[in-house]
Parts: structure tokens; sequence; C-alpha cells
């Protein structure tokens, strides 16, 4: 079995199980496990998942190009990087996604700001930049199909989350939606915020450092 051929099968199994479990599988699993079992096994079975999806891609080696990425391909690699991080770093501040209220909970969730005003998914769109990055630049087989299960599980994950959220929050999750924008900058054009800003900068600087190869701004100072 081909290096792709092994990243696409657990692909698809982390994004099946994923799917199933963060939405119809949930509340039986954690009626039947309690919600640390629960917690539990969707830990295990994810990190197998994309563990073994790491793995196949790791042991694959170099593979034919099958393209040659093109010097403005860069530039706008390291542009989408350095914009996933800030969505990621801004993601961590005032989510309204990681409010857990059941259903018929008075919430109220406050006027977007920072990275939420240019998306109300920042985190799975950084996830989704990152993928679109690295199709872009590093177009060996088993590297493009593990970059679009990222890709295809950040998108599908962002829809997933409207539906589940709609579904507990009710009527402050529609008003959430009413004043945010699933593509980014769908309500306009605005920026990060300095809060993710500053901190999505060096977190940008730091990873394409430790990139096994230079990238971003080391790759032009190198």
């Amino acid at each position: 079995m081909s290096a792709s051929a092994m990243v696409a099968g657990f692909g698809a199994a982390f994004i099946a199980t994923h799917l199933l479990m963060s939405h119809p599988l949930r509340q039986p699993l954690a009626k039947r496990l309690g919600n640390a079992g629960f917690q539990a096994l969707y830990s295990v079975i994810a990190l197998v998942t994309f563990g073994g999806m790491v793995w196949a891609r790791k042991g694959a080696g170099p593979e034919p190009l099958l393209w040659q990425p093109q010097p403005w391909a860069w530039i706008v690699a390291a542009f989408l990087t350095w914009s996933a991080a800030m969505l990621l770093v801004g993601s961590f501040r005032r989510n309204p996604a990681m409010v857990t209220f059941g259903p018929g909970s008075e919430v109220k969730i406050g006027a977007p700001s920072g990275v939420f005003r240019i998306t109300r998914h920042p985190m799975m769109w950084g996830f989704a930049l990152w993928a679109i990055s690295h199709i872009l630049v590093h177009p060996e087989p088993s590297a493009i199909t593990l970059a679009l299960v990222v890709l295809i599980m950040a998108l599908a994950g962002s829809a997933g989350q409207d539906v589940k959220k709609r579904r507990h929050l009710g009527v402050a999750w529609e008003q959430w939606v009413a004043r945010t924008s699933f593509m980014p900058f769908g309500r306009g054009l605005h920026g990060p915020g300095a809060f993710a800003a500053v901190g999505g900068t060096l977190l940008w600087l730091g990873a394409t450092w430790l990139h096994p190869m230079p990238v971003g701004l080391w790759q032009w100072l190198a």
C-alpha cells in the first residue's frame, strides 16, 4: 500500500470518527460511559487515527513532486501561515464556541471582537489556511493528502459546530451567527486585534524557525 493510501485511510478514519463522536454518537456514548469515559475514548481514537496519519506521512520518505512550487507560492504560503497563527492565537480569547450551556439555558454572547470579527471560526480557519499553504509549496502526494484531511476536517468541523451550538444555545447562537461570518471577511474587512497580532506573529516566527527547512521569514534570511 502506498504512503498516500495509508495517509488517506487514517485520515478518513480520523474525519469519520471525529464527526460521528462529536455529533450523533456523543450523547449515547456519554450516557453509557460517563463524560470522563467518553472524553477518554474520544481522545484515544483521535490520537490513534491522527497519529497514524502522521506516522504514515513520515514513513513515506521523499516523494516526486506533483509540480514545482513557484517563488510566488512561498510568499503566499508565508502570508497564509502568519494569518493562520493570528487566527489560532486570537481564538483563545472570548470564544463563545467554548460555551457549554444546555438547551434552554439563558446565555448572552457579547459583540464579536478581535479575530471573531473576521470569522466566527478562527481556530478552524487557522487550520484550513495552514493546510492550503502546505498544498501550495509541499506537493508530495502523501503531504497533500494529509493537508486535505486537515482542510476537510476544519471546514466540516466548523459547519458541525454551528449545528451543535444552534441546538444548545438557541436564540443566543442565532444572534451570534447574524453578527458574524463563516467565511473570513464575510462581513467586511477587520484587523485581528493587538492580542492576536502580537501573539500570532510570535507563534509564527517561532514555528517557522523550528521548521525542518527554512520557511517564512527565515527562508529569505537564510
